[in-house]
């Protein structure tokens, strides 16, 4: 991992990632939506018990029932006082807050194939985002690293994804090789009662992360959170955790302590992918306790191509 000593590190969309790249994703996200297109189904249908609230109904007139309205709409009180059946209509609020959370710990520093973990976690909340934006939603955020927490109000408008995208290029690119790691509480944790204060109720929730530091107090705050919200996870991760080398030397870094490690070796090999791998199981157990879907974006591919089919996957929507 090369150390970097320029104050603003040179964005090269594999280490670090730039503003104008997250903005570009705008027009890639078509046809891309979190609300599948089967009615009163999302991606949280399927194996998860709650399905995605939407933006919401508001109601819009009584009428004369017309054949073909849904019975369940019917309004007795109504109806009785007229002696004809009227129904109740809605309209659709196109006004949902969507909020993003986007980790660049240094945690995330770090890539063996095509990118590091904290550049696809940028890619994806500029996904994220442009995919709100046009569904005609609010968008706003936490974005997330070892020293602090930067809060984006919800709007709707290019200029606060902009903002969102700006806050998270600020962010990654303070990473380096050469920083210490803090001393500090869960910052995961932090954030998640950060946003369980401003959420309130029946917002969309996109938690994008490598999830490192999940602990009991993280499974108790995911089930608050989503009892009045949608929560979407997006664990980002790399493909040496499925795969460690068998052969050669690999380089891992600490702050300014570089280990090498000759992977080759059994007593090196099996602890270290036991380990790799059983953080990737216990996450994603956790989700599932916690009734969270759950997409895996490896750092080894493109995050669109990944997010289209997991956007799939969990909608049982062909994309």
């Amino acid at each position: 991992m090369a150390t970097l000593h320029s104050d603003t590190p040179p964005a090269d969309g594999l280490v670090y990632v730039s503003l104008s790249q997250l903005m570009a994703l705008e027009h890639r996200v078509r046809g891309l939506n979190f609300v599948a297109r089967q009615p009163l189904a999302s991606i949280l249908s399927g194996n998860h018990a709650s399905r995605l609230r939407g933006r919401g109904l508001s109601f819009d007139e009584l009428r004369r029932y017309i054949p073909g309205d849904d019975l369940r709409h019917l309004d007795w009180r109504a109806s009785l006082r007229y002696g004809k059946p009227f129904v109740r209509t809605f309209t659709e609020e196109r006004d949902r807050p969507t909020l993003l959370l986007v980790d660049q710990r240094m945690s995330m520093f770090f890539g063996s194939q095509r990118s590091f973990k904290s550049v696809v976690a940028a890619e994806l909340a500029a996904l994220s985002a442009w995919i709100a934006f046009h569904a005609g939603d609010r968008v706003g955020g936490l974005v997330f690293d070892d020293q602090g927490i930067k809060h984006i109000r919800p709007l709707r408008s290019r200029a606060r994804v902009e903002a969102l995208c700006a806050a998270v290029i600020r962010s990654n690119q303070k990473l380096s090789a050469t920083a210490a790691d803090a001393e500090s509480a869960n910052q995961l944790d932090v954030v998640l009662r950060n946003c369980i204060a401003e959420a309130g109720h029946d917002s969309l929730v996109c938690i994008i992360s490598d999830f490192s530091g999940v602990s009991t107090q993280t499974l108790q705050l995911l089930r608050q959170l989503s009892a009045h919200n949608d929560v979407i996870a997006m664990q980002v991760y790399d493909p040496i955790a499925l795969d460690v080398p068998q052969q050669g030397r690999l380089t891992v870094t600490q702050g300014q302590l570089q280990v090498e490690l000759e992977v080759a070796r059994r007593q090196v090999n099996r602890p270290l992918e036991q380990f790799l791998s059983g953080r990737l199981r216990s996450v994603a157990e956790l989700l599932r306790r916690s009734q969270v879907p759950l997409m895996m974006i490896s750092t080894g591919e493109e995050p669109l191509l990944q997010l289209r089919r997991e956007l799939g996957r969990l909608s049982g929507v062909a994309r």
